[in-house]
């Protein structure tokens, strides 16, 4: 009877375990990574209001390094006007890495002027009721080699900007934190794909690799900020011509499915000429061909509940708001995304 009593008792405690890691309200978001020409379709914001968004991480440009130039902005938004009366907008940037490699901290103290200058300007010139956003995402791979000045420039951004200045978060940082540094911002965002290098790793699924996720996820402490998460909700094709790399290609699964036949796990040959989002692909091209569905990505979301500390209110994001990625998916799988961590 003791042990029937003391069992009870241990299940009873791994259940109120799981409960405590149980996110009482998720901010549901999505990323919007397009640049240049694009805008948000008909069809992708019915999602985004169907979905109860409330949040939208937008890509307004991206920071690169030359040494003819210094660092200079690329691949602007041209986003323009996006509803914002329901929907809190986060002005995002993507910085390369050799931009924190090759900077010095005077350079540095310009960056951080010119970023909080740049967003600014563009929030008053692309969002109607001169969106005033409290908050600003920094989007870099640092390394050990980058991460003082990368650190270093997040900590003049949120002087000069008084903004909430949150970053993203790879696995592998999260890992080892005494290797890697903490960042120094109020928040992160872990970023749950590309977990393996989709040119060395041929018989595994780069975007999202279930055993590889645990092994990055199973760690000893907490990790000492507040923790989103960011999810994959994207397929794609490396595209292989002539034996050599050539492109990688974001497609709709099924329609590319019809012109692929299987070689092996994760690899095709091209069986049909025709050419798939601007790309000509000739019959016996290679394709390696990644995806991930739902069955996945709740896997992603037990091992998360299961390993990562999950505050009571957690924004939950899906990379990214892109109608043909969407397709893949129903309403109630999106929906469940998010749901399945208040579970």
């Amino acid at each position: 009877m003791k042990k029937i009593l003391i069992l009870v008792l241990f299940s009873a405690f791994l259940f109120s375990c799981k409960n405590d890691n149980k996110v009482e309200k998720v901010e549901r978001a999505f990323y919007y990574w397009k640049s240049n020409n694009w805008n948000i379709s008909q069809a992708e914001d019915s999602i985004v209001t169907n979905l109860g968004i409330k949040k939208l991480y937008i890509k307004f440009f991206e920071v690169d390094h030359s040494d003819a130039m210094g660092n200079f902005p690329i691949s602007k938004t041209q986003l323009y006007s996006y509803r914002q009366d329901s929907l809190n907008i986060v002005p995002t940037v993507y910085l390369k890495n050799s931009v924190f490699l090759k900077s010095t901290k005077g350079s540095l103290d310009t960056l951080a002027d010119n970023v909080n200058f740049l967003i600014e300007k563009y929030a008053k010139e692309k969002f109607r009721n001169h969106l005033a956003p409290s908050e600003y995402q920094m989007d870099c791979d640092w390394t050990m080699k980058s991460k003082d000045n990368y650190f270093y420039f997040l900590k003049k951004l949120k002087e000069v900007s008084k903004k909430e200045i949150s970053c993203t978060l790879r696995l592998y940082p999260y890992k080892y934190p005494d290797k890697m540094g903490i960042p120094p911002v109020d928040k992160v965002t872990l970023m749950c794909y590309n977990l393996l290098n989709p040119l060395q790793n041929h018989s595994k699924n780069s975007i999202l690799d279930l055993e590889e996720l645990e092994s990055y996820l199973d760690v000893e402490n907490n990790y000492p900020k507040h923790i989103d998460i960011a999810l994959p909700i994207y397929s794609w094709m490396q595209v292989y011509q002539n034996e050599q790399f050539s492109n990688v290609i974001y497609t709709d699964n099924k329609k590319v499915k019809a012109i692929l036949k299987e070689v092996k796990p994760f690899w095709y040959s091209v069986i049909k000429d025709t050419v798939v989002n601007e790309t000509y692909l000739r019959i016996g091209d290679k394709v390696k061909f990644e995806e991930t569905d739902a069955n996945k990505i709740k896997q992603t979301i037990q091992l998360l509940r299961k390993y990562v500390k999950l505050d009571k209110k957690t924004t939950i994001s899906l990379y990214h708001l892109d109608e043909q990625q969407l397709s893949n998916y129903s309403h109630e799988e999106l929906s469940s995304f998010y749901s399945d961590f208040s579970k």
